[in-house]
């Protein structure tokens, strides 16, 4: 009875019944060829979008810019205004005493309200 059962617990053995051999393999084998897939679809990479783009009271004035100045140039100046409305939010959170997280909420609700009222757009 002990000799049946081995130290790892598996009952039975690996006979060739349970392989298929012969007329069943071959059937199997002819019934896959057509379900096969060749290739997976092609998936575009995800970009990182303005959910609001478009949206907002300043977008048509925002994109009516950057088409006359061009995309290189508006964004030089996004960033520059960006930067420069960052250090005002810091020097006021200096002047009343906040901290840095408070600095930094404060830094991430101008980035929403911006999106909001289309300066992202």
């Amino acid at each position: 009875m002990a000799s049946s059962i081995s130290a790892t617990g598996f009952k039975g053995g690996f006979g060739m019944s349970s392989f298929m051999v012969g007329e069943e393999y071959g059937m199997l084998a002819k019934t896959m060829r057509n379900h096969v897939r060749v290739a997976k679809p092609v998936r575009m990479a995800p970009m990182m979008k303005n959910v609001n783009e478009g949206k907002g009271l300043f977008a048509p004035i925002v994109v009516v810019t950057r088409n006359i100045i061009g995309k290189k140039r508006f964004n030089q100046l996004r960033g520059k205004a960006i930067a420069l409305h960052s250090q005002v939010i810091t020097e006021f959170c200096k002047s009343i005493g906040a901290d840095s997280k408070q600095r930094q909420g404060l830094i991430r609700l101008a980035k929403k309200n911006g999106e909001r009222l289309g300066f992202l757009a």
